[in-house]
């Protein structure tokens, strides 16, 4: 061990200590104790807050959470499985306070995919800190969205693995994958980690394409590569054109592609006469191996979480649809994921993705609102507008004009430097990476075009697994966020730290004043034929055109576009002026007059500057705030909820009609077993019932529905003369309680007719049964006498004690999911019914019984054994890593 040195490891604690002085300096307020305000994080604490009293009472959190939406599952809120392994995020963040920690995490990670490609430190650290600051990172942090940031933050490190093993570092490349893959799929964030599979996907066929055909392909003359190239290219475009033209099987086309690449492969080998040693059969098998192994035992560290959200997926907005209510019309409906329209929404417009390298030519945040020179306000004044009234219109008017509906919070901002020396490094590099770095990085932008492509994004849409399980395309571009560093990085390390390096820029420096033209004239020719219209211009007309003429409406829409083109040509001037500063920057190297340190120097403090300048209108002091003012401006008890918890009885429920919409909140969750709530994923039955009964023509809610849900309490605004808005709770008497006895059963035939049974029924002597669970809910022969009680009520085994002359049928005021809910009588497992769409029935016989509710969902334990048996493999990856470290180091000395 005493070759080993010392000095190798002090650029890498350098380059720690940068990322965590930057992550500490933005995020100063977290070290004196204070938290973010995050709407998200609200409602998500609101929603979990039952399942940390649980926790507090019992020492474990409920696998049933009884607080949001009438129950659902708690392990898609707050999960607690057990592990062999420690808090690997926490130990990787040095256990820094949030949101520093998630920055710090973000540089790491991009750092350790740097030196699984060998680059120089400083080159890392540049690229690492443009990943992790990119203006979208800040901006979901500020709203909320953690999991997302952790998954985006863990990118790289898989990443990283993968290229560790196509470079042949096989045993530290399956622990980094194992590692990594564990991290990524853990995060949460299914969408995150589907994106960045597509771009592995898209890395592993460039690698196999090159250990094929690669030393055949390099020995091919220009004009040959040139034409097979353009054919392939030809064939995969027009694959695509005839699958979205739908004129046939889209297995016909993809299969043409395979057995096209088939033949070019035949070509380059007889063309070249491409002899055995020219292939790496061999090391594709390992690596491809390796790289499944590495992968399936991130798989089975998340295997709690993944199964047991597979499983409900089913269930979920995001599974299958069977009925669809448009316009107030309910209609069978087959769909398998979520709605087109839905899940499209959020997409960015074609011109937008120069945001990435233009942060305001679109006008930011939906938030934000015109400046207080706006043209708006000369094109008023000039129609005889007075000024006073004029300025005040304008600061009401929505700066954004982008194609994102129906609201973004900010740009996904990758910062023009690392944009400008992104395209530079593909045209100075050469090998596989340049490859499948442009080609994914344009895919995942075809994808965040979303609706604004949609014949290549319906085909995604329709045809490709799971893909249709997600919505928001636009953030699709967390993958350029990822590549367009990773790019400038490979290009600065070919051009300052390779020994031709210098010569290779002097060779390619013209393709490099091409590169930097091609982009700005795509920026040019953006703004040359772009109508500056912006999806909101329809509502601004509508809206003004009623109040003040249509002529006034469009001299509004005219004025804003003219800020628009003023936004546009500014954000272009940003760009070109540190295009430029690159430029010169790399003529003087050429010269010899700088040197590669000061350039990177001068570089990383001016991407900083930028980024940080960005990131600090998302993300900076204000966002910030003390723990008890967190505590009482979100879940301070109000008169209304000190009221209804006097109510001491185990079972009701409390709809929140002061909140705004009840069904997007979660902050009632926090004290009361709400009716409503707030989760992305919610189950599909209730979400249908809200649609179809919550949401009707009258504008009512239907009460019928509310008592059988057992609303015992409703909170609805409540203003007094000179008061402060405030809230008032009205006791609804006709709460039916937590169970009941039903004198007959209405059978229907499908959920159609099944939910819009409930418009006219009484719960409390009819159960609406769809006529499949018939077995399980005979006709009952009613029993006045008959008496059905609630016993005991925990989130995950409910009680009830019956007694009757003859065979009934209860009605429970619980949320039916078969996945995991067993019935017990007596005892004996008993089948039982979904009643009026949304809740439980059971067939009760004659006499005294006990019916006991277990949640007990095979996927959860299923999962956890997997979890423990991928712990020890990712423990033996490790050991195995450290061991041939050792071995090695050993050899040497």
């Amino acid at each position: 061990m005493n070759s080993f040195s010392w000095k190798k490891i002090i650029p890498h604690v350098i380059a720690i200590a940068v990322f965590l002085i930057v992550a500490l300096v933005y995020c100063s307020p977290a070290l004196e104790g204070k938290v973010l305000q995050q709407t998200d994080i609200v409602h998500w604490k609101g929603t979990a807050q039952d399942a940390f009293n649980y926790k507090a009472q019992h020492g474990h959190f409920p696998l049933w959470n009884t607080h949001s939406f009438s129950g659902m599952p708690n392990y898609l809120i707050a999960m607690e499985g057990h592990s062999l392994l420690p808090n690997l995020q926490r130990l990787m963040q040095f256990y820094l306070p949030q949101p520093a920690a998630a920055f710090f995490m973000a540089c790491l990670c991009f750092y350790i995919l740097c030196m699984a490609y060998s680059m120089n430190v400083w080159v890392a650290i540049l690229g690492a800190l443009g990943f992790a600051y990119a203006t979208y990172n800040p901006i979901i942090i500020s709203v909320g969205h953690e999991t997302k940031m952790a998954a985006i933050s863990y990118m790289p490190g898989l990443m990283a693995g993968l290229v560790l093993l196509y470079r042949k570092r096989y045993v530290i490349g399956l622990m980094v994958t194992a590692l990594f893959a564990t991290l990524e799929i853990g995060a949460g964030h299914p969408q995150v980690t589907y994106y960045l599979l597509m771009t592995l996907g898209i890395m592993t066929v460039a690698y196999i394409i090159k250990w094929i055909v690669g030393p055949s392909f390099s020995k091919m003359d220009q004009k040959d590569k040139t034409r097979l190239l353009i054919s392939l290219a030809v064939i995969i475009l027009l694959a695509f054109w005839r699958i979205a033209s739908g004129d046939a099987s889209p297995l016909y086309y993809v299969l043409l592609v395979i057995v096209a690449f088939v033949i070019a492969f035949i070509w380059i080998l007889i063309r070249t006469k491409g002899r055995k040693r020219d292939f790496e059969f061999r090391h594709m098998f390992i690596a491809l191996s390796l790289a499944a192994l590495g992968g399936l035992i991130g798989i089975g560290n998340s295997a709690l979480s993944l199964l047991t959200t597979y499983e409900y997926t089913k269930y979920s907005i995001r599974g299958s649809k069977g009925i669809d209510v448009t316009g107030g019309d309910t209609k069978q409906a087959q769909t398998s994921g979520l709605d087109e329209s839905y899940a499209f929404s959020y997409s960015l417009g074609m011109g937008e993705a120069l945001v990435l390298m233009m942060p305001n030519a679109y006008g930011a945040s939906s938030a934000q609102h015109l400046d207080p020179d706006s043209k708006v306000i000369s094109a008023l004044t000039a129609k005889n507008v007075p000024e006073g009234p004029a300025s005040q219109l304008a600061a009401n008017l929505p700066k954004y004009w982008g194609g994102i509906s129906p609201f973004t919070s900010g740009p996904p901002y990758s910062g023009a430097l690392i944009c400008f020396l992104a395209v530079i490094g593909f045209a100075v590099t050469r090998g596989v990476s340049r490859w499948w770095i442009l080609a994914a990085t344009v895919f995942t932008i075809f994808i965040a075009w979303g609706s604004y492509f949609i014949e290549f994004n319906k085909i995604l849409f329709d045809y490709l697994p799971m893909y249709n399980k997600f919505r928001a395309p636009s953030m699709a571009l967390i993958i350029p966020q990822l590549l367009l560093p990773l790019m400038a990085t490979i290009g600065l390390q070919r051009i300052f730290f390779e020994p031709d390096g210098m010569e290779n820029l002097k060779k390619n420096f013209k393709n490099v004043l091409y590169a930097a033209g091609g982009l700005f004239g795509v920026a040019l020719l953006v703004y040359l034929f772009n109508d500056f219209s912006g999806s909101i211009d329809g509502q601004i007309v509508q809206a003004y055109a009623q109040q003040a003429g249509e002529e006034l409406a469009h001299t509004i829409i005219s004025g804003m576009k003219e800020d628009r083109k003023a936004m546009f040509i500014a954000g272009l001037g940003h760009a070109l002026w540190i295009g430029l500063l690159v430029l010169i920057a790399l003529f003087l190297y050429q010269r010899n007059t700088v040197k590669p340190t000061v350039i990177l120097a001068v570089f990383i403090f001016v991407n900083m500057a930028d980024l940080l300048i960005q990131a600090n209108k998302y993300l900076n002091k204000e966002n910030y705030q003390d723990e008890l003012s967190y505590q009482s401006n979100n879940f301070a008890f109000t008169t209304a909820d000190q009221q209804i918890l006097q109510d001491k009885d185990a079972h009701y429920r409390v709809l929140n009609l002061a909140s705004g919409d009840p069904f997007t909140d979660a902050v009632t969750s926090y004290h009361h077993r709400s009716v409503g709530g707030y989760h992305a994923a919610k189950l599909r039955i209730y979400q249908d019932v809200l649609e179809n009964q919550f949401s009707r023509k009258d504008g009512g809610l239907n009460m019928n529905v509310l008592n059988m849900l057992d609303t015992r309490y409703v909170i609805t605004p409540s203003r007094q003369e000179g008061q402060p808005a405030g809230a008032a709770v009205q006791r609804n008497p006709d709460a039916l309680g937590a169970c009941w006895f039903v004198k007959n059963i209405r059978y229907t035939n499908g959920p159609v007719e099944t939910i819009k049974s409930l418009s006219d029924f009484n719960p409390k002597d009819t159960a609406i049964v769809d006529a499949s669970f018939k077995a399980a809910a005979p006709e009952p022969v009613f029993d006045s006498a008959a008496s059905i009680k609630l016993v005991s009520y925990d989130n995950d085994d409910i009680k009830y004690a019956t007694n009757a002359a003859s065979n009934q049928f209860a009605v429970l005021s619980e949320v039916y999911y078969p996945a995991g809910w067993n019935a017990y009588i007596d005892g004996k497992k008993t089948a039982y019914a979904s009643a009026n769409y949304i809740l439980r029935g059971i067939s009760v016989p004659a006499g005294q019984h006990t019916i006991e509710f277990k949640f007990e969902p095979t996927a959860f334990y299923t999962g956890q054994k997997l979890v423990y048996i991928a712990n020890v493999l990712l423990w033996l990856s490790i050991a195995a890593s450290i061991f041939i470290f050792w071995k090695q180091q050993r050899k040497t000395a």
